[in-house]
């Protein structure tokens, strides 16, 4: 089986690192670039690692820099952490949807990205209108396959501290099955599971199928 290239977006998150770590495992892939605004450190030492430390408002100036076959996008933030609504709608909506063009015309086949339940440009809300919109904008880029991923609240061992998270977290374990806490690693697992298929069109994942899907 040939193997392909990979690009992450993200990779010092949550969702970022488990699917990095993975990629870095697996004999489907030979080489990992990685696209950060701050570097990886001692994690960037791998012979299949390329890192490219980059200002994603500036990611024009990395264009010839932004080919891979799979695409992996774990960006996100939070309104607290952004500062405002327009500072998140940057990192989540303008970033994403900036680097899905990029490496789509250097001929990128697949393109994951970790979206949200209830994500909707429909929505009420301003999170999932944001991640709504960011989902309808790839789908009209034709992506020849593009997996969405909506996962309730991400459970995992954080770098940063994000009390309310945990504290969802921890009221949603035992709640209905669509809202349950869903684990990083198999947000990850998931992903590339998925990515290895390249299945053709759009393919929608929501939090209570993910486990499955990180083990077809």
């Amino acid at each position: 089986m040939r193997q392909r290239t990979a690009l992450i977006a993200g990779a010092s998150g949550l969702v970022g690192g488990e699917c990095l770590g993975r990629l870095l495992e697996s004999e489907a892939y030979a080489k990992v670039t990685v696209l950060g605004r701050r570097s990886l450190g001692p994690a960037a030492r791998h012979p299949k690692l390329r890192e490219l430390v980059i200002d994603f408002a500036r990611l024009d100036s990395s264009k010839a820099e932004l080919r891979a076959d799979h695409v992996f996008c774990a960006l996100g933030t939070t309104i607290r952490k952004a500062g405002s609504r327009a500072k998140f709608r940057q990192v989540d909506f303008e970033y994403p949807r900036h680097l899905a063009e990029l490496v789509l015309g250097n001929g990128a086949k697949h393109f994951s990205l970790v979206s949200a339940l209830g994500a909707s440009s429909k929505s009420g809300v301003f999170y999932s209108r944001v991640k709504g919109e960011l989902e309808d904008a790839l789908r009209a880029m034709g992506w020849p396959s593009l997996c969405l991923l909506r996962p309730s609240v991400i459970a995992g061992d954080r770098q940063e501290s994000r009390p309310l998270e945990r504290m969802t977290e921890a009221l949603l374990r035992f709640g209905p099955a669509a809202y349950r806490p869903v684990a990083a690693s198999s947000i990850a697992a998931a992903m590339i599971a998925t990515a290895r298929r390249e299945p053709r069109g759009v393919t929608i994942i929501e939090s209570r199928d993910i486990r499955r899907a990180a083990t077809a």
